[in-house]
């Protein structure tokens, strides 16, 4: 952890920032498993762009946390090799928007190798990446592209909103023999929230019900979280009681969660941050559709980011992804208000 972060502590609730979560779980995790290492580019002396790794480099040295030079490609590559062999590499990429460098390397080989070794291989890495839209990074810098491997099996995709779930997922996602797709927010490193002191882990494929409600499903991940609670605590004012729910990882997905949500409250909105077309959203409408459709008395909504890329101008970019008023009024429709 940053020794320029401070802790906040309140009775026996330590309350963490979400980046300084990420840090503690990488840090037990290298503490605990010998075959476990980090490695990217900027992440030692400087400690990652966004301070995840601070302070790792000092406590494990340069044959555990491995600063690369800009070469995404190779560096993931000796990723790959290196789980295959028994290791357990956490490879980070700053963006996802540069994964497109290693496609061939997450999808035609850590994700194939499991099953065409006959299951007698694994691959157990994590790629660590951060992605969606904020601070004005344009186009290149700030896409949603979650559904590039959620559609491709043989990975898994987590999605943590809240420094407690990035902690116990990340902790998850290191111990899991399959190759992780583990995509953090830009605009949630610096939000704090309740990390226990002792060990624990979540399940990958566990979801979790953010706000309870009976009027109505709000289903968000990752950033949206917070928006789609901004929401439902506005809506509550208008005497409209909306559970939101959060998948925490997208694959495996706890699509009973939803489903059980979706038959109580018979109304069901879906909040993404990438863009509609071919998205998450769409997918889950679909299981919602064909497992719970009796249930339903109004069309779902999907509120999604506009299809264009990511503008650099703050207010356009803004304009470009779902804010709490876009949710509130397709709530509003559901429920035919």
């Amino acid at each position: 952890m940053n020794k320029k972060e401070s802790t906040s502590v309140v009775g026996n609730e330590r309350q963490l920032k979400y980046r300084e979560a990420l840090n503690e779980a990488l840090r037990e995790e290298l503490l605990r498993d010998a075959s476990v290492f980090v490695i990217g580019g900027g992440i030692g002396q400087r400690g990652g762009s966004y301070k995840v790794t601070v302070g790792l480099l000092d406590e494990f040295g340069p044959r555990r946390i491995i600063d690369t030079p800009i070469a995404e490609a190779s560096f993931t590559g000796a990723g790959v090799g290196a789980a295959i062999t028994g290791m357990r590499p956490v490879v980070e990429i700053l963006f996802i928007d540069f994964t497109s460098l290693i496609i061939d390397q997450i999808v035609n080989q850590a994700a194939k190798y499991r099953f065409m070794s006959g299951g007698k291989g694994r691959v157990p890495m994590v790629l660590r990446t951060q992605g969606g839209s904020g601070n004005g990074l344009a186009a290149q810098h700030s896409q949603s592209l979650e559904a590039w491997y959620y559609h491709v099996p043989g990975l898994k995709v987590v999605m943590p909103s809240t420094p407690y779930d990035a902690k116990g997922l990340l902790k998850s996602a290191i111990r899991d023999d399959d190759p992780v797709i583990f995509i953090e927010h830009k605009l949630l490193y610096l939000t704090e929230g309740y990390v226990p002191r002792d060990e624990y882990t979540i399940e990958l494929g566990i979801g979790d019900v953010k706000r309870r409600g009976n009027d109505v499903t709000i289903v968000a991940w990752s950033n949206m979280v917070s928006r789609a609670l901004l929401a439902a605590e506005k809506l509550a004012r208008e005497g409209i009681d909306a559970e939101v729910i959060d998948p925490r990882s997208l694959v495996p997905m706890d699509k009973q969660l939803i489903l059980e949500s979706v038959r109580k409250t018979e109304h069901l909105v879906i909040v993404q941050e990438a863009v509609r077309r071919g998205g998450v959203a769409s997918d889950i409408a679909s299981i919602v559709q064909a497992e719970a459709f009796d249930f339903l008395d109004a069309p779902i909504e999907i509120v999604a980011g506009k299809n264009t890329p990511i503008p650099f101008n703050v207010q356009l970019e803004k304009a470009s992804v779902p804010q709490e008023p876009d949710i509130m009024n397709a709530v509003r429709k559901v429920l035919h208000l």
